[in-house]
């Protein structure tokens, strides 16, 4: 199944600092295109997968579960290791989920993580009757495209398949249990008007997690996708700003130099 136009993966390479950026649950490297491409024009080398299930169809989605969507960025977390000195991940939502596990799995092989808006629970009573549910209705309404911003829209699917709805709900599950192994730098930024994911998964993350150093920033403007929302420029800023603390000199006036001459080199969609 072909990948929908702008929700291809994207890849850069840059210095010996690396970033691993996950996309959230129904949707695509789109919504965190902006920040990818930020952060190489700034010298960084930038992975950004394009999740299994998603990006084409959610028929796709239906046939996969947490495990697929984890050993993607497992692998590219892998690659990444291999050619730069340090790596830190960053993801939104799910994203943000599978980034924390990541770096509870990997510990010193992640120098930090840099989550925004991220999942720690499915939410609500029908959350409950997924296991039930999932056989016997395929679909339930999309989330995709939470934006505050005027004109701003997120590729997503318009329907959430049930049973990888299951899958994501015990993949929170597991990772709520895993967050304690998580020790590295935190940034950690979210939206007070949230409409897919609700405030308290962040009060219950900076809980569990056992970082010492943890920044928090309210994301005052922005909904669900703030990579794509009034906010973008902040969160792409303080996690350069992130990066740049734990990774000092990792983003260089030659990169911005060179992104500026505008080579077709420096940022290329990944094959499908």
């Amino acid at each position: 199944m072909p990948v929908l136009p702008g929700a291809e993966p994207y890849r850069h390479d840059g210095g010996e600092v690396g970033v691993l950026l996950c996309h959230g649950f129904t949707g695509s490297p789109q919504s965190l295109r902006p920040w990818a491409e930020y952060l190489a024009a700034r010298g960084l080398t930038v992975s950004l997968p394009l999740l299994p299930g998603h990006g084409t169809r959610w028929e796709d989605l239906q046939l996969t579960g947490w495990q697929d969507w984890y050993a993607e960025v497992d692998r590219a977390l892998l690659a990444l290791t291999e050619r730069c000195a340090r790596v830190f991940v960053f993801g939104l939502s799910m994203g943000g989920a599978l980034a924390l596990r990541l770096a509870a799995r990997h510990g010193d092989a992640v120098t930090g993580v840099v989550v925004v808006n991220p999942a720690n629970k499915v939410h609500g009573l029908s959350a409950h009757a997924l296991p039930v549910a999932r056989h016997l209705v395929r679909t339930t309404k999309g989330i995709a495209s939470d934006i505050a911003k005027p004109g701003a829209v997120e590729i997503g699917y318009a329907r959430v398949p049930l049973h990888a709805a299951h899958s994501l709900r015990r993949f929170l599950q597991l990772v709520d249990g895993e967050l304690p192994q998580v020790t590295q730098p935190l940034l950690l930024l979210h939206s007070p008007q949230d409409h897919v994911v609700p405030p308290q998964d962040s009060t219950r993350i900076l809980s569990r997690v056992s970082s010492t150093e943890i920044r928090e920033v309210l994301l005052e403007q922005s909904y669900h996708v703030a990579t794509l929302d009034h906010d973008a420029d902040r969160i792409f800023e303080e996690s350069l700003a992130f990066v740049d603390r734990y990774a000092p000199g990792a983003v260089t006036a030659a990169g911005e130099q060179q992104a500026g001459k505008g080579s077709g080199k420096e940022g290329t969609a990944a094959g499908g």
